[in-house]
């Protein structure tokens, strides 16, 4: 049998790092493509050896050239983390519009199915709990989250009019907040935030009230459910996420407990447009994709925890850094 081939966009990133592996794990040919503005090339320089996995440094708002068929294409590159989209407000929006233009007209060039990955934040601060995927979402598009939001929101729009228009097939994840290894420590979400915070002896800072909730979903699970809806033939958004709600307050007395520090929690101003409640109703995902969460909070951040423990010392303590000056544009 022909070994199929595959392209993931932001394949050095968090999930897109965790997709190469699981992709190479299933025997496919994966090529790999990331600009490395926010990824990291450490994610998957353990697949540069594989005669199946290839890389390319290029950015995907522009033209995009693959030789030979393609497969499948799965669109994951994107600033993902408010301290990065918040820096590179322009970039984000062309990543979601020029980006997934180029990436859906070179599937109709190698006739390849696409899976885009979208957003709970296509729902902004919802209205509608918990979330289901015929909500139309709550978003202020002139606000300081808006740049990711309605990146998002277009590049679902144009993803289906590329499918109603032309006939092509393609899939749309609506990805709720996942965890795992990998996470940059220093990303601005909450988790690795608050474990970062833990492990240098600081206390965990939470913004608002810590009455605003979130659900967790570990990254294999999160994976599972991208693999089944791609190779699935259900076109319209479907929801993935772990429903098991928290609010930020005892995820924060979670993390401590867990870390076996005695920081204190303090509290400070919400952010703009913040949501304030986010779980997934995944009754589509269990009806047409047979999916749900495995892997509990505490197995998951356990993980998550020794991974985060096993960072040195210079990784734990450096400020953030990213190659941000070439795309301020």
């Amino acid at each position: 049998m022909e070994q199929k081939r595959v392209l993931i966009t932001g394949a050095a990133g968090f999930l897109g790092s965790h997709l190469c592996d699981r992709f190479i794990a299933d025997g496919y040919h994966v090529i790999g493509m990331d600009n490395l503005i926010t990824g990291r090339i450490e994610n998957i320089e353990h697949l540069f050896p594989l005669k199946n996995f290839e890389f390319y440094n290029h950015d995907v708002t522009k033209f995009i050239h693959v030789p030979g068929k393609l497969d499948y294409i799965l669109h994951f590159a994107s600033p993902a983390s408010p301290i990065d989209y918040l820096k590179i407000p322009i970039q984000t929006l062309k990543v979601g519009s020029l980006g997934i233009h180029n990436c859906l007209g070179l599937a109709r060039v190698k006739k390849a199915r696409v899976l885009i990955a979208s957003t709970s934040e296509v729902y902004g601060d919802p209205e509608v709990h918990p979330q289901t995927e015929d909500y139309w979402g709550h978003v202020n598009p002139i606000g300081p989250r808006g740049v990711y939001d309605e990146a998002k929101r277009f590049q679902e729009a144009l993803t289906m009019a590329y499918h109603t228009y032309h006939g092509l097939e393609t899939r749309i994840v609506r990805i709720f907040n996942t965890y795992g290894p990998r996470m940059r420590l220093n990303d601005g979400r909450v988790l690795p935030a608050f474990i970062g915070q833990a492990l240098r002896g600081e206390d965990l800072t939470v913004f608002g009230d810590g009455s605003q909730t979130r659900s967790f979903c570990y990254v294999d699970d999160l994976v599972e459910g991208i693999v089944r809806l791609l190779h699935s033939d259900y076109p319209e958004p479907v929801n993935i996420g772990n429903p098991d709600e928290i609010t930020i307050g005892d995820f924060a007395e979670e993390i401590i407990a867990l870390t076996g520090t005695n920081q204190k929690v303090i509290y400070t101003e919400l952010p703009v447009n913040d949501p304030k409640q986010r779980q997934p109703d995944i009754t589509r995902a269990k009806t047409i994709l047979g999916w749900e969460a495995q892997v509990t909070r505490q197995e998951g951040l356990k993980i998550t925890y020794d991974y985060f423990k096993g960072l040195s010392k210079e990784e734990l303590y450096k400020k953030e850094h990213n190659n941000f000056e070439d795309y301020i544009n």
